[in-house]
């Protein structure tokens, strides 16, 4: 089975995060894989190991996310392929999806898996947007998935609620928190990676020019939420915690 994860490098969240020039202060962040991406990366690997065949994880970035392919490769993965987008000027979903669905239309593909968001973006178009120019059955935010007999038959979240379609193969999909639990690498599968093979493409690797991946949309601003003022504790008995707190709605928060 020739399995496929589309991944991406995002900053952690978990780590403060500076604003310059309208853009994310790189110098000051620490990046990641995307967290829903390591669900797509440990599904294709299992998979992989009760099926057969090879896991290549692909991600459109510069030479920093050598990275988190490593890491993939260290948790598992077969063969990376980096796709060099330093010649693109601005990236969108657009471009993302243009790249990778140019790399991946050339690959025996039997099931495709990423991410259901970027938690940097949150867009959670560049799957779809990739099975749709590859012209495959897509499913999203799934959180069970069984491949028999050229079929994948798929349990994905609707909204607090569950459903159940069986697809032919092949057919990408986007992993939901709760599919399954991402493995750490081990020392190992760390020292394994290092001999793992990355292949590096460009545009011209794959026939392509700036004017064909030109980023769609334009970012006008980012910026970071605006500062929570420190909360109030209300003592007393209840009648006096009602007072005053209806005496702060009024003339502090003005809603009433």
């Amino acid at each position: 089975m020739n399995i496929f994860v589309i991944m991406k490098r995002t900053f952690d969240t978990e780590e403060k995060i500076s604003i310059s020039g309208g853009r994310i202060a790189e110098s000051g962040a620490e990046f990641i894989i995307n967290p829903y991406d390591e669900y797509a990366i440990e599904e294709a690997i299992v998979l992989r190991d009760e099926h057969g065949g090879e896991v290549t994880v692909v991600t459109v970035g510069e030479e920093e996310a050598e990275k988190e392919l490593r890491t993939a490769l260290a948790m598992g993965a077969d063969k990376a392929v980096l796709i060099d987008s330093e010649e693109v000027d601005e990236l969108d979903q657009f471009t993302t999806a243009t790249l990778l669905a140019t790399y991946l239309k050339d690959q025996e593909v039997d099931i495709i898996l990423g991410g259901n968001v970027a938690v940097d973006g949150g867009s959670g178009q560049v799957g779809p947007r990739v099975a749709e120019l590859l012209n495959i059955a897509q499913v999203t935010t799934i959180t069970k998935l069984t491949v028999a007999d050229g079929k994948a038959t798929i349990v994905r979240d609707v909204e607090g609620d569950e459903e159940t379609v069986e697809v032919s193969l092949p057919v990408l999909v986007t992993a939901q928190q709760g599919l399954n639990e991402p493995r750490y690498p081990s020392l190992p599968g760390i020292m394994k990676a290092k001999k793992k093979p990355l292949e590096k493409l460009d545009l011209d690797d794959l026939d392509l020019d700036e004017d064909d991946v030109e980023a769609k949309t334009t970012i006008v601003e980012i910026f970071l939420p605006p500062a929570k003022q420190a909360g109030k504790v209300l003592e007393g008995d209840p009648a006096t915690q009602v007072k005053e707190l209806v005496s702060l709605l009024k003339s502090e928060a003005k809603v009433i």
